[in-house]
């Protein structure tokens, strides 16, 4: 069942260790892949240093800005906190394969939080290629605690890559617009439209009271990712989330009459993704 997946068949969840499933999966067959890996949260591990030199290709070599090829070369250990023995070796393969997944006119949206963005953005670069960085995404949120020792962190980043920087879809036209800040600057007209989204995403956490609300500790608004797929898809498409959580992902892309692929290790994940997708029609479960 983890390795009979085809883009002909119906959308599906499947329980199981994601790096278990991606190598099986056919290359080039989802439109948008959206990731939520876990956060830097907080506990000292050790984590070897890497960087990069410019060599002639060969195996090992990664490409980068301009089609350079790059060799990595392991530096000294380093301190910091992270809930994996070494989060980027657990990040970095998947991040691989969700390279390899991306069709050519695909998408990576990658959810993170301010401990492991620039980490994020440098590997990114090296694995896509810079050119094809297209934005970096502040969701910003005003809820919870507020620190009265720092300036209180209350957004997250979503860095935005594109498979091939000449060939990637995107449709402004299609995404949900927001109200004008200062309405009162602009016409009646450009007012009662309002304006298209910048990179900058004004949009509240899950209400804990709300409907949307599933009781997942990390569950995010459907609004949020709604938002990436009106952008980077076509109806029919596929959307794959291999970090798949309470199944927000497949919410937003049933919705909008995408097809989806969601991969999650945890069972009460895959229990609440029972309960939410009870009412659709062809969701399999493997």
């Amino acid at each position: 069942m983890l390795a009979d997946w085809t883009p002909d068949g119906s959308s599906r969840v499947i329980q199981a260790d994601n790096l278990d499933v991606l190598p099986a999966l056919p290359p080039a067959s989802f439109t948008v892949v959206y990731l939520d890996p876990p956060f830097n949260t907080g506990r000292q591990q050790a984590r070897q240093a890497t960087s990069h030199v410019r060599n002639a290709g060969g195996t090992g070599s990664i490409t980068g800005f301009k089609g350079q090829t790059y060799e990595r070369i392991k530096g000294d250990l380093l301190r910091y906190d992270d809930r994996f023995d070494d989060y980027w070796q657990f990040l970095e393969p998947r991040l691989i394969e969700a390279w390899r997944l991306l069709a050519d006119d695909g998408t990576l949206y990658l959810h993170l939080d301010y401990r492991e963005a620039h980490y994020a953005k440098v590997l990114l670069d090296a694995l896509f290629g810079r050119e094809c960085f297209l934005n970096e995404i502040i969701w910003a949120y005003d809820y919870g605690a507020k620190s009265r020792s720092r300036w209180p962190t209350k957004h997250d980043t979503i860095l935005v890559y594109v498979k091939d920087a000449a060939r990637y879809h995107f449709d402004s036209s299609a995404v949900d617009r927001e109200p004008y800040m200062a309405p009162g600057l602009v016409t009646a007209e450009k007012a009662a439209r309002g304006k298209l989204p910048t990179d900058v995403w004004w949009h509240t956490i899950v209400s804990p009271t709300g409907r949307e609300k599933t009781g997942y500790p990390t569950q995010k608004p459907e609004g949020i990712v709604r938002r990436m797929l009106q952008a980077s898809s076509r109806e029919g498409d596929w959307v794959l989330d291999f970090f798949a959580g309470s199944g927000t992902t497949g919410a937003a892309a049933a919705a909008l009459g995408r097809r989806f692929l969601l991969v999650e290790q945890n069972p009460e994940a895959v229990a609440v993704m029972r309960a939410r997708f009870a009412s659709l029609d062809a969701v399999d479960f493997a």
